[in-house]
């Protein structure tokens, strides 16, 4: 599906970036790796290697432009372009609009909208033309719909969604595609601290929660990561070539936009 292809992974040193790495590579794919946190890249590489699966681990924080530049000249210098761009990097965080602090606000909208930025503006300049170029991006079912106290993250997975639509119409003609991903619940860390969070706020105990957040997906269960590796997969491969501008749901029947 995407044998001898180069990918690029953001978050890909744990939860779904690092499942859909992982498929990438089993599917024959050279894949890098690209996380700001070290210990999460060396243990996510072990596991790649102790699978016999080639990965190129790369540190880089994607809110900082010259740490991007630097992360993708690594890419390029190991394996000489980019075809396949997965922009799974971000963060999440429960925060209400009278907190006074705007701290968390500008950490996720700069993480998980300008970090997407600035890495797919480098990574292009680095992209083939007409040999099935892809960008993905992990957006999320808060892309299309609003969960209160999470303002700055669905502003964000809104925003991913309109990015991948203009963006779509800007490189059709180099034959690239660009798709957004959107997941429901999924079981990983990320997953977990919203629980605890939103259990928090209204009062209930973490069990609670989640038990009401199964109950409003109608398969009855959270997603694993596998899945969305897998539609990631399916999206980078050939068999998707028609597929641009496209904002994907992978929810379990969560929402139905």
């Amino acid at each position: 599906m995407v044998k001898g292809r180069v990918a690029l992974v953001t978050g890909g040193g744990t939860g779904i970036g690092k499942a859909i790495g992982l498929q990438l590579a089993k599917n024959g794919a050279r894949v890098a790796i690209a996380s700001r946190n070290r210990s999460h890249l060396d243990a996510a590489s072990a596991e790649f290697r102790s699978l016999s699966l080639l990965v190129l681990p790369v540190q880089m924080d994607v809110r900082n432009k010259k740490d991007v530049q630097r992360a993708v000249s690594e890419v390029v210098a190991e394996w000489g372009e980019i075809h396949i761009l997965v922009n799974n990097a971000g963060i999440s965080g429960l925060i209400t609009t009278d907190d006074p602090d705007d701290t968390k606000w500008y950490d996720i909208l700069d993480t998980n909208l300008n970090g997407m930025y600035l890495i797919t503006k480098e990574v292009l300049q680095h992209m083939p033309e007409h040999q099935g170029g892809r960008v993905i991006n992990i957006s999320s079912v808060l892309g299309k719909f609003g969960v209160a106290g999470y303002a700055a993250y669905c502003t964000t997975k809104h925003g991913m969604i309109g990015f991948t639509r203009a963006l779509a119409l800007e490189v059709v003609d180099r034959g690239i595609t660009v798709n957004a991903i959107c997941p429901g619940w999924v079981d990983t860390e990320m997953a977990t601290q919203g629980i605890k969070e939103t259990a928090a706020l209204q009062g209930i105990t973490l069990e609670e929660f989640k038990a009401q957040a199964v109950a409003a997906v109608p398969i009855k269960r959270f997603l694993e990561a596998d899945e969305v590796a897998g539609l990631v997969c399916y999206i980078a491969s050939d068999l998707a070539r028609g597929i641009t501008g496209q904002a994907i749901n992978i929810c379990g029947g969560q929402t139905m936009v």
